[in-house]
């Protein structure tokens, strides 16, 4: 039986009919149709003219301006105290008195040795030194009249001698009666000077050294014993008082603590760079835990020196009225202002960037539907919002979500804003929202 073959011819075919469609696929219809580049659907805030702060955060504790932990200089026993925990004081008002018999007698021993050495004082300068000047005044008024007298017996004498009427002798022994009642009288008035120079100048030295040693010895008794009365340095509440009576308090360690109430600052350690933009005067919030709304305050202390262990500085904030929830000790939060301007242009601190170069620029949605990169320069800035000091005009669309990452001229579709739109809040209310 032969074997029957099949023909080739229609195998042929459709391949030549494959491959003319392939070719009718690529060449046949028209060139390829190119691929479309993507639309990126973004949103937008205007440039406008508002208000912005740039405001500085941060945790403070709360202190008294004024506070003293008042320590006795002595040790000595508790007598008694004058006030409780919690007692409001004035200045120089009595706290504690201490035991002090011992010390009071040596007051008024040293006292009595005082007014002793007063009247000593008394005494050398009124009575003594008067007598003893005018005692030489005497003497030396009786020496120049003796000397006068002899002065004349002399004359006298040699008068007669020249006449022939006196022997020699007589002559001689009157001229050495002259010369000795001479020399009397200059001793007593060369004695009358020293003592009214050397004399009254060391008689007044003594007596005065003598009255200031007991003056100083008094003072000094007398010192120690106030140091038994413990006073308050100044107006204020006693808020630590952790002995009793009957107790030894012991010299240069706590026995009260006086704080004054009246006025309370909040303690802040800030960065340097945040530092920077503070000054004595900004206005300032002091944020406490259980009142509904921040206290006002105002920036008080400005430290002029970085803090060596943290290399922060230290920021004092005021509230401007004392509030009974504010008490020493307590953590607060603070938002203080720093720079302001109250018609700048601003743009949501979602549509600034930085570049590879560290410069800030923003993407402006372009008419022609494409972005446009823009490089601004900036100013203030807070938690949602950015000055811009140049590069920007107002009325100008810049984008605020869809951006990031975004290459310049994308073409871009502007969608419909959030429910909420950053841009539309007011730029100074911006760290109230944060809060």
């Amino acid at each position: 039986m032969s074997q029957r073959s099949f023909p080739r011819q229609p195998f042929s075919i459709l391949l030549m009919c494959g491959a003319l469609f392939l070719l009718s696929a690529s060449f046949g219809c028209g060139a390829p149709e190119k691929e479309k580049a993507p639309v990126v659907p973004v949103q937008v805030t205007p440039v406008r003219k508002a208000p912005i702060e740039e405001v500085v955060s941060a945790e403070a504790v709360v202190f008294p301006v004024q506070q003293a932990v008042v320590m006795p200089k002595i040790s000595s026993t508790i007598k008694e105290f004058a006030v409780q925990r919690g007692s409001r004081v004035k200045k120089g008002q009595l706290l504690a008195i201490l035991e002090n018999a011992d010390l009071s007698a040596a007051a008024e021993q040293s006292k009595g040795e005082f007014e002793q050495a007063e009247a000593g004082y008394s005494t050398a300068t009124g009575a003594n030194l008067p007598q003893q000047i005018q005692k030489a005044e005497l003497d030396a008024a009786a020496a120049k009249a003796s000397f006068d007298a002899q002065q004349k017996v002399y004359e006298s004498r040699k008068e007669l001698f020249q006449q022939g009427a006196l022997p020699r002798r007589d002559l001689d022994s009157a001229e050495v009666a002259l010369a000795q009642a001479r020399t009397q009288s200059e001793v007593a008035q060369r004695q009358l000077a020293d003592l009214r120079r050397i004399g009254e100048r060391d008689a007044l030295k003594t007596a005065t050294g003598q009255l200031a040693a007991a003056h100083g010895k008094f003072r000094g008794a007398t010192a120690q014993l106030s140091y038994s009365e413990i006073r308050s340095p100044f107006d204020g509440v006693v808020t630590e008082r952790p002995q009793y009576a009957g107790e030894l308090a012991t010299a240069n360690q706590p026995l009260l603590t006086v704080m004054d109430m009246s006025r309370l600052i909040a303690k802040a350690h800030i960065a340097q760079s945040e530092a920077a933009l503070l000054k004595v005067g900004n206005p300032a919030k002091l944020t406490v835990a259980g009142l509904d709304d921040p206290l006002d305050g105002r920036v008080s202390l400005v430290s002029p020196a970085l803090d060596s262990g943290s290399t922060t500085i230290e920021v004092w904030v005021e509230a401007k009225k004392p509030n009974p929830a504010l008490k020493p000790g307590m953590t607060v939060h603070l938002s203080i202002t720093g720079r302001s301007a109250k018609d700048a242009l601003v743009v949501p601190a979602s549509a600034v960037y930085k570049n590879d170069d560290g410069v800030d620029y923003v993407i402006v949605a372009g008419t022609d539907s494409h972005a446009a990169w823009k490089t601004v320069q900036t100013g203030i800035r807070n938690s949602e919002f950015v000055q811009i000091a140049s590069g920007l005009n107002e009325g100008e669309s810049v984008i605020t979500s869809g951006g990031y990452a975004l290459p310049d001229k994308t073409q871009i579709k502007v969608g419909a804003p959030a429910a909420k739109n950053a841009g539309e809040k007011p730029a100074a209310d911006s760290e109230k929202g944060k809060e």
